[in-house]
């Protein structure tokens, strides 16, 4: 069995019972990072495991040893630096690997960013779209932009923070200046929820941005 365990973004108080059973009970993990993976179980007194590296550098490679293991019989929990497999982070992958190797697959539900950060953000949370992380040059991040100019759906963007005011930039010009909700550091001691427009939303930044950034705006014709 494949286990995908999501875990915390932040707040290590918000790991579920069920995903530490299961960290428990795999004969393996494998970690987007072996260091914060081993700090994590440590955290909660799960006995040392035999992990396996798995990250966006190595996971075409390291799928298959996974999927190998896994028809061998052994079970494996996969994890990454916080939040849900998949989700702009390894997994993708090797689910589908799993898949296709006819190995039974389930999800330890749990933390994503997104889905707190359109919440708190005051806007309409029927209908939204995730984006992900935008291209990185303006040119590709504005066509990128463009492509959801006309959608109905709440928008939905993770940006470093070495770019987050480029972002926002790009986004008033090619979105015109919508309601949005810039969210910082989500579970941590320093978290925060900025709403209001794009541009005012921009004027506040900092010059030097720090933290981890999830941007939500609002669709087009919004009330």
């Amino acid at each position: 069995m494949l286990y995908l365990v999501a875990t915390p973004v932040g707040n290590l108080s918000d790991i579920s019972l069920r995903a530490l059973e299961t960290l428990r009970k795999v004969d393996y993990v494998a970690a987007e990072d072996t260091r914060k993976t081993g700090l994590l179980l440590k955290h909660f007194d799960i006995p040392k495991k035999r992990q396996i590296s798995f990250h966006e550098h190595n996971e075409h490679k390291a799928a298959p040893r996974i999927i190998t293991l896994l028809e061998q019989g052994r079970s494996v929990a996969l994890v990454t630096n916080g939040g849900t497999p998949g989700i702009c982070d390894p997994g993708f992958t090797l689910v589908r690997g799993a898949i296709e190797a006819g190995i039974e697959v389930t999800m330890i539900p749990g933390p994503a960013a997104f889905v707190m950060a359109v919440v708190l953000s005051g806007l309409p949370v029927h209908s939204f779209t995730f984006r992900g992380f935008p291209p990185r040059k303006s040119g590709q991040r504005r066509r990128f932009l463009a492509a959801d100019k006309d959608s109905p759906h709440t928008l939905i963007y993770y940006e470093s923070p070495y770019r987050l005011r480029a972002f926002l930039q790009d986004a008033l010009d090619v979105l015109g200046d919508r309601r949005a909700a810039v969210a910082k550091e989500l579970t941590k001691i320093f978290e925060s929820v900025k709403r209001a427009t794009l541009s005012k939303l921009l004027a506040d930044i900092a010059e030097k941005p720090k933290g981890e950034y999830t941007i939500v705006i609002a669709p087009s014709l919004a009330p």
